[in-house]
């Protein structure tokens, strides 16, 4: 399985910040897993996924002054972090 960051900004309409993932390389079982068990927005793109994280400002993880002056490693963290917890729940029965 591979994550990606593909864009990041503020949704208007949702007056909150988001992150998108596009997640690829993922068996038939697993991508049928996350689409139908996963909480938040997904959407089908081929054989890849796109999820749309949603932030509050306060807690949006590439909002910081901090993460403006290291945006790639602050994107290579959530990346990993992204992984992570879809691998963890794919793995949960």
């Amino acid at each position: 399985m591979k994550v990606k960051i593909i864009d990041s900004g503020f949704k208007e309409d949702k007056k909150l910040n988001y992150v998108q993932y596009r997640v690829s390389e993922l068996d038939k079982s697993s991508l049928e897993k996350l689409l139908s068990e996963l909480e938040e927005e997904i959407k089908k793109d081929s054989d890849d996924l796109l999820i749309t994280i949603y932030h509050p400002p306060e807690y949006f993880p590439l909002g910081s002054d901090e993460a403006q002056i290291r945006i790639e490693d602050f994107i290579s963290r959530e990346e990993i972090e992204m992984n992570i917890f879809l691998s963890s729940f794919l793995q949960e029965d």
